[in-house]
């Protein structure tokens, strides 16, 4: 490590870190340092990384469990843990809408990394927000109302790779779908395990409805959440470069890939780490 800085992109979200090099400065007092970092500002970036896969893998596993193969997505040539998100006009990005990852299990993961191969000339930032910093802002009798509420989330738009037309064969597919990656219910209010901090665990892509309440309330109290959650002032915008290595704490965040960069090409490769070593140690 040469000279490891920090600069806050936002107030609220988003540090870019440089002065270190991941492929050669992974001693266990700098990946701590990484950790509180990303703690801290809940995503973080690291430019001009040359990292082989072997280093991608090796910088993931430095925070917990990978992620088996993905049942979806390509994966990296002869490496299985990395997927492979290559997308343009022939395979178009279907991540571009608020999500927080795969709350539809009951264990959503810890974190991914997100590492830019091929970048579009223009066009193709990542947004994320803040959890922590719209649960904070919130009226406090809104807070009040969703302590005790939890809600219902499923695989949302995922629907579509089970469901490409109206009929019994792929109503088939749609409920082995269901099936396979199911539901799962969460508090709507959690607290983050480390910082302690409470934040509003719900999301436009896969919470579906609030237990408890009838669908017409449900639908208001969520649209009224996910209108609030998405002021710009929660946010940060980045702009990648390649070379580019992001990671977010999935706990606490929603991010949303914009998928205005077609007809060029976009190419990234993805570890996503199931557990947080460190929060199991404690």
């Amino acid at each position: 490590m040469t000279d490891y800085q920090i600069n806050n992109l936002t107030p609220t979200i988003g540090a870019e870190i440089s002065g270190i090099d991941l492929s050669k400065d992974l001693n266990s007092q700098n990946l701590d340092n990484i950790y509180k970092n990303l703690i801290e500002h809940k995503v973080i970036f690291f430019r001009n990384q040359n990292l082989k896969p072997e280093d991608h893998i090796a910088f993931a596993k430095s925070f917990g469990d990978i992620e088996p193969p993905h049942p979806i997505y390509p994966h990296v040539e002869n490496f299985p843990e990395i997927t492979l998100l290559e997308n343009d006009p022939s395979n178009p990005p279907d991540t571009d809408e608020w999500h927080t990852d795969v709350t539809f299990k009951t264990k959503p993961p810890f974190t991914s990394i997100l590492y830019s191969k091929e970048i579009p000339p223009s066009g193709g930032d990542t947004l994320w927000c803040s959890l922590t910093a719209i649960y904070d802002d919130l009226p406090e009798n809104i807070k009040s109302d969703l302590e005790t509420k939890r809600a219902v989330h499923d695989m949302g738009a995922f629907r579509n790779n089970f469901s490409s037309d109206d009929n019994e064969e792929y109503s088939k597919k749609l409920n082995a779908g269901f099936e396979k990656f199911g539901n799962a219910v969460h508090p709507i209010i959690k607290v983050h395990p480390i910082s302690n901090k409470k934040f509003l665990y719900i999301n436009p892509s896969f919470t579906r409805h609030i237990i408890g309440l009838d669908m017409t309330d449900s639908n208001n109290l969520l649209s009224y959440l996910f209108n609030f959650m998405t002021k710009p002032q929660y946010q940060v915008r980045f702009k990648w470069t390649p070379n580019t290595l992001a990671l977010w704490d999935n706990r606490c965040t929603m991010h949303y890939a914009i998928g205005d960069y077609l007809p060029h090409r976009r190419v990234m490769n993805r570890i996503t780490v199931l557990n947080d070593k460190r929060e199991i140690s404690q």
